[in-house]
């Protein structure tokens, strides 16, 4: 039988074989000095004083400091310990446990700090050692190296915040649920979606919450029935569910059965995506799609969609398969030339290069042959966009086989209108020469008849004569209205463009039109014009331009009515002359669709048939007016409430009179005097009367009035006539001359030949 070896002494209580070790260590130092050498933590005696008696020889490997070092010094400088966190000196254990008598443990997150600074995470506590009386004599302090295991729980605590921190911010929401269906979690989407608190949530079960709103039949069936069958995973289980205070809500809910940490027990996880959006994007996707075929087929163009690159048809509608004779399905996987359009290849893999270059092409009246050997012309607009991140041509094909028809039409109706325009221009300047050479011997013989002796006719004889007369002049102001408008038209005249002052032209032609002014019995007030007033023009034109307007005031105000004339300056180196009546007005419609000035247009004739002419004068006015780079407008308040004409033209610098002038230039500056020198046979000045007053029956133009004068203006009274004229033997006011022997004297009727003539 073998010999039994001593197992020691534990405790005070002796193993079999103890007898002999109790024998071989007789001091019980001894004993314990072994045996706190043999364990596996490190350990540290101290005496009462907190003075280091033994280190055993894992707390010298942990600590670096030797039995023989360490023996006889301060605990403090033996064991260094500091907090992991803050670097903060941490208090001895040990030392706590001699002042208090007290078992210590460490606190956590406490660094021992080696003799040689290698640093190591430590635990466990410290206890004091007392004597058989009692007393404190020492403390031991045990602890182990746990660097290890700290960075294993460090990383588990790590992995847990970095989980909680993904459920934590979850857009969709999470719920936890234990094994009877109790909320053990829930992340704050959960709480903020559905409208209900952390206190009233935990711990309740997930049916009961928010009054019952999630007692739902389907997921009653998901987590009771489905869950336990599937294998502890459910995906994607689609619920709808009417909520009291969120409405009604599609769901996609997503369960699984865990293990909880620890003791193991189930629990399962609930993600609950919101889905209620993209259905409703989906149902609209899905009706704006239908729409879209809808309109895509029921189109009345023809419509392809290509690819891009290879240029072959992806889809088309009916009605394009209509235009080529086949079923939209059979123009699929085709090119453009395989269906008939551009011809052949080279022209069609040219279009469509130039659409791949540009993004966009148009062709018009393209010829698209069918498959029943028939042709249309179309319409081509393509493009290219994106669709679904590829790359698309669209092609609207539109028949326009009847618009070529329409254009035909019209433009041979166009041509046949212009034919008959030219026909009318032509008629009418024919016309005009035609009816002007009977009209100069009629002129000539009505002169004769008044030249004899008015003695010799009766008074029969008298009232024919005075008729023919009175109709020759409407007759011959008409054949010269047809000759201008006729010039105009055709493009015969020709303006002879030199400085002229606009307030002498305006003067002339008052002049003019004064028998006319007289027989109505109108006031005319011209206001005084500036000086200075000069513009590039042809003096006869202009002046025909405002005795058409001064004309066509005259002839639509009543008797007794009055007419206002200015000569102005106005803004972007302008100037105009304003003719202002108070006559007949013109209608909104006249002025709003600028037919005032239309050929042949004429105004209410309801005053004076007669009065109306051919409704060429203002037209006449607008055309001249254009010639000379000016515009002309008209403006009215309504009917009965007068017009105004206003004529805008650009302003010139006046001409250098000292400078030697070029042949016919700033002829007009001077033609008042030549005129008023070369008809002193015919005219003659106003005599003054006592107070200086014109005579009874003797008519004058308005004349214009010099700065510093009572009046402001002059006029035209009824019955006497314009204060146009100075005192005798003085000189003329420029276009101051008063007509004598008035409207039908031979002096008129010889300017009028003169128009005639020009």
């Amino acid at each position: 039988m073998a010999e039994k070896k001593p197992t020691g002494k534990v405790g005070g209580q002796t193993a079999p074989g103890a007898e002999v070790s109790l024998m071989a260590l007789q001091d019980s130092a001894q004993w314990l000095r072994v045996t706190l050498n043999s364990i596996g933590d490190g350990v540290i005696t101290t005496d009462q004083n907190g003075i280091v008696t033994m280190v055993n020889p894992v707390a010298q490997q942990l600590t670096g400091w030797t039995q023989e070092m360490a023996f006889g010094r301060s605990l403090i400088d033996v064991f260094h310990i500091v907090n992991q966190e803050t670097r903060a000196e941490v208090s001895n254990p040990a030392l706590r446990a001699l002042e208090q008598g007290i078992i210590v443990g460490l606190a956590n997150h406490t660094i021992l700090i080696a003799k040689d600074g290698t640093e190591r995470n430590i635990d466990d506590s410290a206890a004091p050692i007392k004597n058989d009386k009692g007393a404190v004599a020492g403390s031991i302090l045990v602890f182990r190296d746990i660097t290890e295991r700290y960075k294993q729980e460090q990383l588990v605590r790590d992995g847990r915040a970095y989980a909680e921190n993904i459920l934590r911010t979850l857009r969709h929401p999470f719920v936890v649920l234990d094994k009877d269906l109790r909320v053990v979690s829930a992340n704050h989407s959960f709480y903020s979606t559905f409208h209900v608190e952390p206190g009233d949530t935990e711990g309740r079960l997930i049916f009961d919450l928010g009054s019952g709103q999630w007692n739902i039949q389907e997921l009653r069936g998901l987590l009771e029935d489905i869950l336990p069958k599937s294998g502890n995973t459910i995906e994607d289980f689609e619920v709808v569910h009417e909520f009291p205070e969120i409405g009604r809500r599609v769901m996609l809910l997503n369960a699984r059965k865990v293990a909880r940490p620890g003791n193991h027990s189930n629990l399962i996880l609930l993600v609950i995506e919101d889905i209620t959006e993209r259905r409703a994007a989906e149902e609209n996707l899905r009706d704006s799609e239908m729409r879209y075929r809808r309109l895509f087929q029921t189109a009345k163009d023809g419509i392809l969609i290509l690819n891009a690159k290879t240029g072959k048809i992806t889809d088309a509608n009916a009605f394009m398969g209509g235009l080529v004779g086949q079923e939209a399905s059979e123009l699929l996987g085709k090119e453009l030339h395989e269906i008939g359009m551009f011809g052949d290849v080279d022209a069609s893999k040219h279009a469509f290069r130039e659409l791949q270059e540009n993004g966009y092409v148009r062709y018009e009246h393209l010829p698209v042959k069918n498959q029943h050997g028939g042709s249309v012309e179309v319409e081509v607009v393509a493009n290219i966009y994106q669709e679904d991140h590829t790359l698309v041509a669209q092609c609207n094909v539109r028949d326009i086989s009847q618009r070529v028809v329409l254009e035909k039409k019209v433009q041979e109706q166009t041509e046949q209108l212009a034919e008959e325009s030219r026909r009318k221009d032509e008629f009418l300047a024919m016309l005009s020469h035609e009816l002007r050479n009977p009209l100069a011997p009629i002129r000539s013989a009505l002169y004769l008849l008044k030249s004899q002796d008015k003695g010799s006719e009766n008074s029969i004889q008298r009232q024919a004569r005075e008729i023919i007369e009175r109709q020759v002049g409407s007759l011959t102001k008409l054949v010269s209205d047809l000759l201008e408008v006729s010039r105009v038209v055709t493009g015969r005249i020709r303006l002879d463009l030199h400085k002229v002052e606009l307030g002498h032209i305006v003067d002339r032609a008052l002049e003019t039109v004064t028998p006319l002014i007289r027989h109505h019995r109108h006031e005319v007030v011209l206001h005084p014009c500036p000086d200075g007033l000069w513009v590039s023009g042809d003096a006869t034109r202009l002046e025909e331009i405002f005795v058409n307007i001064l004309n066509n005031a005259a002839k639509y105000t009543p008797e007794g009515g009055k007419i206002d004339i200015w000569c102005e300056h106005c803004e972007r180196d302008q100037t105009q002359v304003r003719v202002r009546d108070t006559g007949v007005g013109i209608t909104e419609d006249l002025l709003a669709h600028g037919r005032l000035f239309d050929l042949f247009a004429q105004a209410d004739r309801s005053l004076d048939r007669a009065a109306g002419g051919l409704g060429i004068g203002l037209s006449l006015v607008q055309r001249l007016v254009a010639l000379h780079s000016g515009t002309v407008e008209a403006k009215s308040d309504g009917l009965g409430k007068g017009s105004e004409f206003i004529v805008r033209l650009p302003r010139t610098k006046a001409p250098d009179l000292e400078a030697s002038p070029e042949p016919g230039a700033a002829a007009s500056h001077v033609e008042g005097r030549k005129e008023g020198a070369g008809c002193r046979g015919q005219c003659r000045p106003v005599d003054a009367g006592e107070h200086g007053s014109p005579p009874e029956g003797v008519f004058g133009a308005g004349r214009r009035e010099r700065p510093g004068r009572d009046r402001d203006r002059a006029a035209v009274e009824p019955g006497r006539g314009a204060a146009g004229h100075r005192p005798a033997g003085r000189e003329w006011i420029r276009g101051g001359a008063a007509l004598a022997g008035g409207p039908d004297s031979p002096a008129r009727e010889a300017y009028r030949a003169d128009r005639i003539r020009a």
